[in-house]
C-alpha cells in the first residue's frame, strides 16, 4: 500500500469515528441524567401536602317523632304567663303579679243624705246601678239609672210666713253618667251628672197636690275603695251637691241632700 492509500484510509476512519460519537453520547446522557424540576413555590413558604381524598359520608337521617298512643294524654301547651310550663312558687319578698284587668264592672250605689237649713230639713235615700267601663287602669266611665226617695220638711216660720206645706215627698227616677279616676292606691275622685224625673206630692191647707218636674244634679267628691278580692270591692263616696237649692214653691231643685254619702258595691264582670 502506497502512501496515498494510507492517507485516504486514515481520513475515512477518522470521519466514521466522529459520526458514531454523538449517538453514543446521546444514549448515555438519556439513560444516566435526570432533568432538573423548576421550583415555582414562593420563597419563604413550605409547600402544603395535597390531602388525600375522602369518601363522601352519607346524609344524617333526622329522627321523626312518633305520635303518642291514644291512651296517653297529650301534654298541655305552655301558657302565655308561663311559657316554660313550670309554675314556680312565689319567692319571698317578691310581690305577686297583679290580677288581670277586667274591662267591665257593675257599680251599684246606696245613697243616704240629710241636710238642714234654718229649720228646714231634707232626707234622701237612693239606689243607682250602673255599668262601668275601664278606659285605662285608673280611669273608668259609665252610664246608669237611679231611683231616690226625698222627704222635705219645713219649719213653722216658713209655713206661716211663706205658706210652705209641712212636708213634700218626692219619688225620683233618673239617668246618669259618671266618671272615676284613681288618684293614689285605693283613693279616687268621682264626678257625676244626673237628669231626674221627679213626682212631687204634698198637702197644703188640707188640699192634696201632685205634679212632675225634671231636675238636673251635678255631683263631685272623693271616695275610698276596699277590695275583698279581685272581683268584689266596696266603696264609700262623699259627694258635694252643686244644685241643692229650693224652687219658689218650696220644692227642692235636686233629689239629693248635702252632702251626698254613698256606699257603692263594685263587681267585676267577665273572666
Amino acid at each position: 500500500m502506497n502512501a496515498l492509500q494510507r492517507s485516504l484510509l486514515t481520513v475515512f476512519l477518522a470521519g466514521a469515528g466522529l459520526l458514531a460519537a454523538p449517538t453514543a453520547f446521546a444514549q448515555r446522557t438519556d439513560s444516566t441524567t435526570v432533568k432538573p424540576q423548576l421550583n415555582t413555590t414562593p420563597p419563604g413558604t413550605t409547600p402544603r401536602p395535597t390531602p388525600a381524598p375522602t369518601a363522601p359520608t352519607p346524609r344524617q337521617q333526622v329522627p321523626v317523632p312518633t305520635p303518642p298512643p291514644v291512651d296517653e294524654p297529650v301534654p298541655a301547651r305552655p301558657s302565655t304567663t308561663s311559657p316554660s310550663g313550670l309554675e314556680l312558687p312565689q319567692r319571698p319578698g317578691v310581690a305577686a303579679p297583679p290580677p288581670p284587668l277586667r274591662k267591665y264592672f257593675l257599680y251599684t250605689n246606696f245613697g243616704l243624705g240629710y241636710t238642714s237649713f234654718y229649720g228646714d230639713g231634707q232626707f234622701n235615700a237612693s239606689i243607682a246601678p250602673a255599668l262601668g267601663i275601664r278606659l285605662t287602669e285608673k280611669l273608668a266611665v259609665g252610664p246608669g239609672i237611679s231611683y231616690s226617695y226625698t222627704n222635705i220638711s219645713y219649719s213653722d216660720y216658713n209655713q206661716q210666713v211663706y205658706g210652705y206645706p209641712p212636708s213634700i215627698v218626692a219619688n225620683n227616677l233618673g239617668l246618669k253618667f259618671f266618671a272615676q279616676y284613681i288618684v293614689y292606691k285605693q283613693f279616687f275622685v268621682h264626678t257625676e251628672y244626673e237628669v231626674t224625673r221627679t213626682n212631687i206630692r204634698y198637702t197644703y191647707q188640707g188640699q192634696p197636690y201632685e205634679f212632675n218636674r225634671t231636675l238636673k244634679t251635678p255631683l263631685a267628691g272623693v271616695g275610698y275603695r276596699n277590695s275583698f278580692s279581685d272581683r268584689v270591692a266596696a266603696d264609700i263616696v262623699v259627694l258635694y251637691n252643686f244644685n241643692d237649692g229650693l224652687n219658689s214653691d218650696g220644692s227642692s231643685t235636686s233629689p239629693y241632700g248635702q252632702p251626698e254619702i254613698r256606699l257603692n258595691l263594685l263587681i267585676n264582670l267577665g273572666k
